[in-house]
């Protein structure tokens, strides 16, 4: 059994590689071992399962079906193997992890650098880009994100709340009045942050009733900090997460409006995708990420 386990990890091995160099080289074994397993596994079905040359590697028909089985049966046995060793075992491995740019680099780092300071023994991949990750084509372990919904195909666990508010710049409200009601925004430039859930579709609170409003612009980022930006040259009205708004609005150089109907509900979510067994160091991560945002809040 453990013999043929080899043979159809090696294929796997093999074409995940892109030929049997470059699965030698990352698995550290012989281009004649995995050559050999490849071809015996070949023999024992009765089928040719990859067309070679000397530049590119394919799989056949019945190849690519026999690829599809195998990978999932050696990612249920490696989650069945990890799952066993993670109740005994620290935290340790390669951890990917991905976040928004500003919020990585101004709230979560921290967080995840004082975990890895606990586990010596893990590695860390932090990709931190203004842009949907899709975890499962990119091998992310874990993202976080900031959000009031999650995707249906992944696993979600609530970190902390995140408050948002909307904001303007003194200067902008001089000249162009103050929005008392949501929809007052139809009649003003907002700032639109093409990362947030909705994206021009702002949410709001009013009697117990939530309520869309259609906003628009000068103005349209991929980035908070730059909507901040913008909102503060007085370009427009934007509507911002608390740590990125507080820290200027005490400065004076924004001014929060509509703050009885700015939806509560966002929270920073853990995500992950479906697996059977969790493994160890995305679970201790999470476990950490809860206990550090309890000691300290993000508004």
């Amino acid at each position: 059994m453990s013999q043929d386990l080899a043979r159809i990890r090696a294929f796997v091995q093999v074409f995940d590689a892109g030929g049997f160099s470059s699965a030698a080289r990352q698995h550290g074994r012989s281009k004649a071992l995995l050559s050999k397993y490849v071809t015996d596994l070949e023999d024992y079905l009765g089928v040719r399962l990859m067309n070679r040359t000397t530049r590119k590697l394919s799989l056949t028909e019945a190849g690519e079906a026999y690829y599809r089985e195998a990978s999932q049966l050696l990612q249920q046995l490696d989650d069945l193997d990890n799952s066993i060793l993670d109740q005994t075992a620290a935290p340790r491995g390669l951890l990917r992890v991905s976040a928004a740019r500003n919020f990585g680099e101004m709230i979560l780092a921290p967080a995840i650098f004082a975990f890895l300071a606990e586990h010596p023994d893990v590695t860390l991949d932090l990709r931190l880009e203004d842009r949907f990750v899709d975890l499962v084509e990119e091998g992310i372990d874990v993202a976080l994100r900031i959000s009031a919904a999650q995707d249906s195909s992944l696993i979600a666990r609530r970190i902390c709340d995140m408050q948002h508010s909307v904001v303007a710049a003194p200067v902008y409200l001089d000249a162009h009045g103050t929005p008392r009601v949501p929809e007052d925004l139809r009649h003003h430039a907002c700032v639109v942050d093409t990362n947030l859930q909705g994206q021009a579709n702002w949410r709001f609170v009013d009697n117990g009733q939530t309520v869309s409003v259609h906003v628009n612009g000068p103005v349209r980022v991929n980035s908070p900090l730059s909507a901040r930006d913008a909102a503060m040259a007085g370009l427009g009205i934007a509507l911002l997460p608390g740590y990125l708004a507080d820290p200027m609005i005490e400065a004076g150089k924004l001014t929060r409006i509509l703050d009885g109907y700015v939806q509560t509900g966002a929270s920073l979510m853990a995500v992950y995708p479906h697996r059977r067994h969790l493994a160890g160091k995305v679970r201790a991560l999470i476990d950490h990420l809860v206990a550090w945002f309890e000691a300290h809040p993000v508004n």
